[in-house]
């Protein structure tokens, strides 16, 4: 299978300038200075959090905007972009129509990455987990590291005598949402047990971090620990990831390449389905808890000035954010998945009857 679906920028750029264009181009101008001095606030999920600094820092150089990305957890997000205290909010977790049309907003995907199961006191890579396993570890069944269950998985790999340390998010989640929607779909006693959510009620008393850099601070720090984490953050902070056994049965490890397999057997790729869920996918390379992930604009700002720079930025992310993403744990959406869903811009319809103008780069 191929796993290169990424043209060149220059193709990428036409491919969504005449998306956007053709469409959109009688109703949004091209005033490349309007709006240039504002100031964005973005904030919400931690999932991209990385990505997004990478990508506000390379807009601020470009054109001296100020774009301040704010990672307080993908519920946080939602609840900001509905009080209308932030200009763009993040979110792991996608709303249904039903949701966006009752808060009134609009959402945009932005990139794919993978949540990591990750260990301390293992060598990177080498411990071996089942979805089911997994299950019964985050569900407090499994409590110890040399369990029959983990030693089965694993012949040849010394097992330590020690408990196992949960450490789950304290805050909501969209990264806990995705390991619980998985852990669920692996084992009915989790899903009866547990289920999913973004703060779901863990039995027990596991620790609890806020944000993926809490998560992997105190994973870290804890001997026997097992956690969570945004892959870029295993690579960042060189956290011990597990191998899981995906939907194919075979051994994987996350990797961009394994999100991009992902992508290429989902309904996001096949049908511009941005919402539909990306856990779970079949194929060899596959990483089974990959995710996409979000923004959240106000579809119906006061004015056309107010939610401008916000716009501006986000469709320099289409048009430029591939370059960026390269190498930092998320892969980007598909040419041909951008190009349908640029279209969600047009979307916002500020009430002073102006549109704003953002097609200029």
């Amino acid at each position: 299978m191929t796993m290169n679906f990424k043209p060149p920028r220059t193709d990428r750029r036409r491919a969504l300038g005449l998306a956007l264009g053709g469409s959109l181009g009688a109703l949004f101008g091209l005033d490349a200075a309007r709006g240039a001095s504002a100031r964005v606030q973005g904030a919400g999920a931690t999932f991209p959090s990385k990505v997004y600094t990478r990508w506000t820092a390379d807009y601020a150089r470009q054109t001296g905007v100020e774009v301040r990305y704010q990672p307080t957890g993908s519920g946080n997000g939602i609840e900001q972009a509905t009080r209308r205290s932030v200009d763009f909010a993040g979110s792991d977790v996608p709303l249904s129509a039903e949701a966006l049309g009752q808060k009134r907003l609009v959402q945009i995907p932005t990139c794919v990455g993978g949540v990591v199961p990750v260990v301390n006191g293992f060598e990177p890579d080498r411990l071996r987990l089942t979805g089911e396993v997994l299950a019964a570890i985050f569900a407090g069944e499994i409590q110890r590291w040399d369990d029959p269950r983990i030693a089965a998985l694993n012949p040849g790999l010394s097992l330590p005598a020690r408990r196992i340390v949960r450490v789950v998010r304290g805050d909501k989640s969209g990264s806990t949402e995705g390991l619980t929607r998985y852990l669920a779909g692996q084992s009915p006693a989790f899903a009866k047990q547990v289920g999913e959510g973004v703060l779901p009620a863990w039995p027990g008393e596991p620790l609890r971090a806020e944000g993926n850099d809490g998560m992997s601070a105190l994973v870290r720090a804890t001997p026997g620990a097992i956690g969570y984490v945004s892959y870029d953050r295993v690579v960042a902070d060189g956290l011990a990831g597990v191998r899981l056994r995906n939907r194919d049965g075979q051994w994987v490890v996350a990797s961009e390449a394994g999100f991009r397999a992902a992508i290429l057997r989902s309904p996001l790729y096949r049908d511009g389905s941005d919402t539909a869920s990306l856990i779970d996918m079949p194929g060899p390379d596959s990483w089974p808890l990959t995710m996409t992930t979000f923004v959240l604009l106000d579809a119906a700002p006061t004015t056309a000035a107010t939610v401008e720079p916000a716009m501006r930025f986000l469709y320099w992310c289409f048009l430029h954010g591939d370059a960026l993403t390269q190498g930092t744990g998320f892969a980007p959406l598909p040419t041909a998945v951008q190009a349908r869903l640029t279209a969600r811009f047009a979307q916002v319809k500020p009430r002073d009857g102006q549109f704003p103008h953002y097609l200029s780069f």
